[in-house]
């Protein structure tokens, strides 16, 4: 089986650390990063096959981080994590892209699955 590359983008170091642990015993190899700067660099040198990327970063947002991920390549999905309550900011994601969004605080084995799901239908397309 090919290998599948998860980049984790939050600025909030525990986050990324429970998602990157949750999918690695899942068999996905995982990336973080935890900026703008750190996403597109990544994106660029590893091509990861899903980005989950937090709306709220200090810096360079997730609108704008999405925006530069489908400059750099734009196969790559993106599944935007963000706030309840930010759906004006959800719709403009997935009209730049975003295949599907997360609302924080999110139940861990509904990510999972959907994580899984994604790469079912990758395999089938």
């Amino acid at each position: 089986m090919e290998e599948r590359k998860l980049l984790i983008v939050d600025d909030q170091f525990g986050i990324r650390m429970l998602l990157s642990e949750v999918f690695e015993k899942d068999g996905y190899k995982t990336l973080e990063a935890s900026n703008g700067v750190q996403a597109l660099k990544i994106v660029e040198d590893e091509s990861p096959d899903l980005v989950m990327l937090d709306m709220k970063i200090p810096g360079m947002d997730g609108l704008e981080i999405l925006k530069n991920i489908k400059k750099i390549d734009e196969k790559v999905d993106v599944v935007m994590m963000t706030a309840y309550g930010e759906l004006e900011m959800i719709n403009e994601a997935k009209e730049h892209g975003a295949i599907d969004h997360f609302a924080k605080p999110f139940d861990i084995d509904t990510i999972r699955q959907n994580v899984a799901d994604h790469f079912e239908k990758r395999i089938k397309t």
